[in-house]
Protein backbone atom coordinates (compact mmCIF):
# COMPACT_ATOMS: atom_id res chain seq x y z
CA UNK A 1 0.00 0.00 0.00
CA UNK A 2 3.01 1.88 0.84
CA UNK A 3 4.14 2.05 -2.33
CA UNK A 4 0.96 2.73 -4.40
CA UNK A 5 0.51 6.02 -1.82
CA UNK A 6 4.32 7.32 -2.89
CA UNK A 7 4.04 7.05 -6.48
CA UNK A 8 0.80 8.89 -6.52
CA UNK A 9 2.53 11.58 -4.64
CA UNK A 10 5.43 11.58 -6.56
CA UNK A 11 3.26 11.96 -9.46
CA UNK A 12 1.54 14.94 -8.32
CA UNK A 13 4.80 16.59 -7.40
CA UNK A 14 5.96 15.94 -11.04
CA UNK A 15 2.87 17.67 -11.95
CA UNK A 16 2.41 20.52 -9.95
CA UNK A 17 6.59 21.12 -11.07
CA UNK A 18 5.57 21.07 -14.47
CA UNK A 19 2.45 23.10 -14.06
CA UNK A 20 4.44 25.54 -11.72
CA UNK A 21 7.56 25.56 -14.50
CA UNK A 22 5.36 26.38 -17.34
CA UNK A 23 3.55 28.80 -15.77
CA UNK A 24 6.82 30.24 -14.39
CA UNK A 25 8.10 30.47 -18.28
CA UNK A 26 4.73 32.08 -19.39
CA UNK A 27 5.13 34.83 -17.13
CA UNK A 28 8.62 35.02 -17.77
CA UNK A 29 7.69 35.25 -21.15
CA UNK A 30 5.35 38.25 -20.56
CA UNK A 31 7.49 39.90 -18.54
CA UNK A 32 10.50 40.02 -20.88
CA UNK A 33 8.18 41.11 -23.96
CA UNK A 34 7.25 43.95 -21.42
CA UNK A 35 10.88 44.76 -20.23
CA UNK A 36 12.34 45.33 -24.38
CA UNK A 37 9.44 47.85 -25.23
CA UNK A 38 6.51 49.59 -24.44
CA UNK A 39 5.21 53.05 -25.14
CA UNK A 40 5.13 55.81 -22.29
CA UNK A 41 3.85 59.12 -22.09
CA UNK A 42 5.53 62.24 -23.52
CA UNK A 43 5.38 63.76 -20.17
CA UNK A 44 7.91 61.25 -18.13
CA UNK A 45 11.00 62.77 -20.28
CA UNK A 46 9.80 66.18 -20.16
CA UNK A 47 9.16 66.27 -24.06
CA UNK A 48 5.53 67.91 -23.37
CA UNK A 49 7.99 71.33 -22.78
CA UNK A 50 8.30 73.78 -25.73
CA UNK A 51 11.30 72.34 -28.02
CA UNK A 52 14.16 75.42 -27.70
CA UNK A 53 16.74 76.13 -30.50
CA UNK A 54 20.23 77.44 -28.85
CA UNK A 55 22.98 79.09 -30.43
CA UNK A 56 26.30 78.00 -28.85
CA UNK A 57 30.34 79.33 -29.19
CA UNK A 58 33.46 78.29 -28.20
CA UNK A 59 37.01 77.90 -29.31
CA UNK A 60 38.23 74.20 -29.70
CA UNK A 61 42.24 73.67 -29.00
CA UNK A 62 43.83 70.88 -30.51
CA UNK A 63 47.36 70.64 -29.32
CA UNK A 64 49.59 67.97 -30.92
CA UNK A 65 53.16 69.53 -29.93
CA UNK A 66 54.45 69.98 -26.22
CA UNK A 67 54.88 68.16 -23.51
CA UNK A 68 51.16 68.55 -22.60
CA UNK A 69 49.31 67.42 -26.17
CA UNK A 70 45.28 67.50 -25.85
CA UNK A 71 45.63 64.98 -28.80
CA UNK A 72 47.69 61.95 -29.73
CA UNK A 73 47.87 59.76 -32.99
CA UNK A 74 46.77 56.43 -31.86
CA UNK A 75 46.86 54.79 -34.85
CA UNK A 76 49.13 56.30 -37.32
CA UNK A 77 48.79 56.06 -40.87
CA UNK A 78 49.79 52.35 -42.74
CA UNK A 79 53.61 52.77 -44.16
CA UNK A 80 52.77 50.50 -46.76
CA UNK A 81 50.45 53.35 -48.29
CA UNK A 82 51.97 56.45 -50.29
CA UNK A 83 49.80 58.93 -49.29
CA UNK A 84 49.61 62.74 -48.24
CA UNK A 85 46.56 62.50 -46.69
CA UNK A 86 47.63 60.38 -43.60
CA UNK A 87 45.01 58.24 -44.70
CA UNK A 88 44.31 55.55 -42.40
CA UNK A 89 45.59 57.72 -39.17
CA UNK A 90 43.43 57.93 -36.31
CA UNK A 91 43.73 61.00 -33.33
CA UNK A 92 41.97 60.46 -30.06
CA UNK A 93 41.64 64.06 -28.33
CA UNK A 94 40.28 65.76 -24.66
CA UNK A 95 40.58 69.23 -26.24
CA UNK A 96 39.24 72.52 -23.85
CA UNK A 97 36.35 74.38 -25.15
CA UNK A 98 36.91 78.21 -24.09
CA UNK A 99 34.87 81.27 -24.58
CA UNK A 100 37.50 83.07 -26.60
CA UNK A 101 40.39 82.21 -28.58
CA UNK A 102 42.89 82.59 -26.20
CA UNK A 103 43.91 79.03 -24.19
CA UNK A 104 44.08 81.05 -21.39
CA UNK A 105 40.51 82.19 -22.02
CA UNK A 106 37.43 80.83 -19.89
CA UNK A 107 36.47 77.32 -20.02
CA UNK A 108 33.38 76.37 -20.75
CA UNK A 109 34.11 72.56 -21.74
CA UNK A 110 35.98 69.86 -23.61
CA UNK A 111 36.02 67.62 -26.69
CA UNK A 112 36.22 64.40 -26.53
CA UNK A 113 36.43 61.79 -28.94
CA UNK A 114 38.37 60.96 -32.25
CA UNK A 115 39.14 61.88 -35.88
CA UNK A 116 40.20 59.76 -38.87
CA UNK A 117 41.73 60.38 -41.86
CA UNK A 118 38.99 58.59 -43.91
CA UNK A 119 39.90 60.35 -47.39
CA UNK A 120 42.73 59.04 -49.73
CA UNK A 121 42.06 62.22 -52.45
CA UNK A 122 41.61 65.29 -50.34
CA UNK A 123 41.65 66.03 -45.92
CA UNK A 124 38.53 64.55 -45.23
CA UNK A 125 38.09 63.30 -41.30
CA UNK A 126 35.75 61.24 -39.67
CA UNK A 127 34.53 62.81 -36.38
CA UNK A 128 33.10 61.30 -33.84
CA UNK A 129 33.06 63.51 -30.24
CA UNK A 130 30.92 64.92 -27.26
CA UNK A 131 31.29 68.28 -26.02
CA UNK A 132 31.30 67.74 -22.55
CA UNK A 133 30.32 71.36 -20.96
CA UNK A 134 30.92 72.34 -17.50
CA UNK A 135 29.70 75.97 -17.18
CA UNK A 136 26.50 77.19 -15.51
CA UNK A 137 23.30 74.81 -15.49
CA UNK A 138 25.11 73.10 -18.78
CA UNK A 139 27.35 71.38 -16.24
CA UNK A 140 27.43 67.48 -16.79
CA UNK A 141 25.40 67.93 -20.22
CA UNK A 142 26.77 66.73 -23.71
CA UNK A 143 26.10 67.44 -27.28
CA UNK A 144 27.04 64.46 -29.40
CA UNK A 145 28.74 65.24 -32.90
CA UNK A 146 29.28 62.46 -35.92
CA UNK A 147 30.10 63.62 -39.21
CA UNK A 148 32.87 64.46 -42.34
CA UNK A 149 35.19 67.34 -40.78
CA UNK A 150 36.77 68.45 -44.91
CA UNK A 151 39.82 70.02 -43.31
CA UNK A 152 40.83 71.72 -46.30
CA UNK A 153 37.60 73.96 -46.33
CA UNK A 154 37.84 76.75 -44.13
CA UNK A 155 34.28 76.23 -42.74
CA UNK A 156 32.51 72.87 -42.53
CA UNK A 157 28.98 71.29 -41.45
CA UNK A 158 28.55 68.51 -39.39
CA UNK A 159 25.44 66.73 -37.63
CA UNK A 160 24.54 66.43 -33.95
CA UNK A 161 23.49 63.58 -33.45
CA UNK A 162 22.09 63.64 -29.74
CA UNK A 163 23.21 64.27 -26.06
CA UNK A 164 22.82 64.20 -22.76
CA UNK A 165 21.25 66.02 -19.81
CA UNK A 166 19.94 69.17 -20.63
CA UNK A 167 20.61 68.18 -24.39
CA UNK A 168 18.53 64.39 -24.37
CA UNK A 169 17.13 64.27 -27.81
CA UNK A 170 19.16 66.77 -29.28
CA UNK A 171 19.67 67.75 -33.05
CA UNK A 172 21.12 70.04 -34.49
CA UNK A 173 24.36 71.00 -36.66
CA UNK A 174 27.57 72.27 -35.68
CA UNK A 175 29.40 75.02 -38.43
CA UNK A 176 33.53 74.65 -37.48
CA UNK A 177 35.50 77.52 -38.91
CA UNK A 178 39.67 77.19 -38.54
CA UNK A 179 40.71 80.36 -36.51
CA UNK A 180 44.61 79.51 -36.65
CA UNK A 181 46.66 76.25 -37.92
CA UNK A 182 49.97 75.21 -37.59
CA UNK A 183 50.87 73.69 -40.51
CA UNK A 184 54.42 72.47 -38.94
CA UNK A 185 53.39 71.02 -35.61
CA UNK A 186 49.55 70.47 -36.89
CA UNK A 187 47.90 72.52 -34.08
CA UNK A 188 44.67 74.25 -34.66
CA UNK A 189 42.55 76.51 -32.63
CA UNK A 190 38.52 75.99 -34.51
CA UNK A 191 35.77 78.28 -33.99
CA UNK A 192 32.48 76.13 -33.17
CA UNK A 193 29.05 77.67 -33.44
CA UNK A 194 26.36 75.16 -32.70
CA UNK A 195 23.03 75.38 -33.42
CA UNK A 196 21.22 72.79 -31.40
CA UNK A 197 17.33 72.14 -30.46
CA UNK A 198 16.63 70.67 -27.26
CA UNK A 199 13.71 70.66 -24.88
Amino acid sequence: MLPQHFLTLFFFLLLSCNTLTSTSLQSLEKQETFDFVRPIDRKLLSLNKKEKLSHFRFYWHDILSGKNPTAITIVPPPLKLNTTTYFGSVNMFDDPLTIGPQLSSKLVGKAQGFYASASQDDFGFLMAMNFAFIEGKYNGSTITILGRNSGINKAREMPIIGGSGLFRFARGYAKATTHWFDLKTGDAIVEYNVYVFHY
